[in-house]
């Protein structure tokens, strides 16, 4: 079973996410939350394997919320936002989110996409997430951001599977431009999140384009 907390402060909308994720036999509610103070003190409590977290809450907004739970290891977290470019998403994605979906999202790709963050694979939708990289690496940047000098750590290889991360690849497609088994993609991505710290391949992906590989 996927245990998952949904958080989200408008009820209704909350009521109809709770009901399509509890028509599915493998995928469990375990808390609702209304705002980001409580999904943070309920994700401590029931310890879900994943949080869909709204990005505009009251008392701490979603990517605070999201930060936090992330920092504390305490789930995987898919962000639920109102539209595919909103800044709010970026930041959250930064702070560890393992992917996003829109409010307006069929049924049948909800599950899909819990069930896909609890298999472990981010990129829920390449095609808006390649979007999202685009829009805001083309940014002013505001920060000094990551250090080039993390990339030391990366085998050639491992770099150029980074870079298909950046331009939003799915592990398929990432395996044909390399000429590897999809297999080892997921071993080399394994491996690179573990060396970078990073908790998902959307923030690689993140990481990727802030660095320019």
């Amino acid at each position: 079973m996927i245990r998952v907390l949904v958080a989200e402060d408008q009820s209704a909308v909350r009521a109809g996410l709770v009901l399509i994720l509890r028509s599915a036999p493998d995928i469990d509610v375990v808390g609702e939350a209304a705002d980001g103070e409580q999904a943070v003190a309920l994700a401590r409590e029931l310890r879900p394997d994943l949080v869909l977290m709204d990005v505009q809450m009251p008392r701490l907004d979603g990517v605070s919320a999201t930060r936090r739970v992330v920092a504390e290891n305490l789930a995987d977290v898919l962000v639920l936002t109102t539209f595919d470019l909103d800044e709010y998403v970026f930041g959250a994605l930064r702070a560890g989110a393992c992917g996003f979906l829109l409010k307006n999202t069929e049924a049948r790709q909800l599950l899909e996409a819990v069930r896909t963050v609890a298999r472990g694979e981010g990129l829920i939708s390449p095609a808006v997430t390649r979007r999202l990289i685009a829009e805001f690496a083309a940014k002013p940047v505001r920060d000094p951001g990551p250090d080039p000098v993390i990339l030391e750590a990366l085998t050639r290889r491992e770099r150029e599977v980074l870079s298909c991360l950046g331009e939003g690849m799915s592990n398929a497609e990432i395996a044909a431009r390399l000429d590897m088994a999809e297999a080892t993609v997921k071993t080399h991505v394994s491996r690179l999140l573990g060396k970078l710290e990073l908790r998902s391949r959307v923030q690689a992906a993140v990481l990727a384009q802030e660095l320019g590989i």
